[in-house]
């Protein structure tokens, strides 16, 4: 295959979260997966400019997750704070019920390779929010409070 026509930077703003609240700060990706074809797993390069986080704190049930920073500065947030810095790599197996999410602390933007499962579905969970996000068909989701009760649905 020849080398991958990659699309610049796609730059994604500061927004509240409908159901998780809390805004986590603008980024940017580039993917690398669907440039080449790939279907059994993603990637994407991730851009955090400082004082951004990746995502709410989550955990899949039917997706594997790894990260590898490449330049800049993160803290890994779990249920402890790492520090990882380039050549550094977090992993997550499917299942494995550890929330997670990175933050930008440093005053300087910081990028790193994100490599996940596609799986059709999934169940995410959303500790800090007390919610969970059902994904069938890769399309459909479906938020749930703790209680079981459906607060907000949608196609992606």
């Amino acid at each position: 295959m020849p080398k991958l026509a990659l699309s610049p930077p796609v730059a994604v703003a500061d927004e509240v979260h409908p159901v998780l609240g809390g805004g986590l700060g603008p980024y940017s990706c580039v993917p690398l997966g669907d440039p080449g074809g790939l279907t059994q797993f993603g990637v994407h390069l991730e851009i955090l400019p400082a004082g951004s986080r990746s995502s709410h704190r989550h955990w899949h049930e039917a997706e594997d997750e790894l990260i590898y920073v490449l330049s800049g500065e993160v803290v890994l947030i779990e249920d402890a704070e790492t520090v990882l810095r380039p050549g550094d790599a977090a992993a997550w197996p499917a299942g494995r019920p550890v929330g997670h999410c990175l933050e930008n602390r440093s005053g300087a933007e910081a990028s790193y390779l994100v490599v996940g499962t596609r799986s059709m579905a999934d169940v995410v969970h959303y500790p800090d929010a007390g919610v969970t996000l059902t994904i069938t068909d890769r399309r459909r989701r479906v938020f749930r409070d703790a209680g079981g009760r459906v607060v907000a649905e949608y196609e992606r």
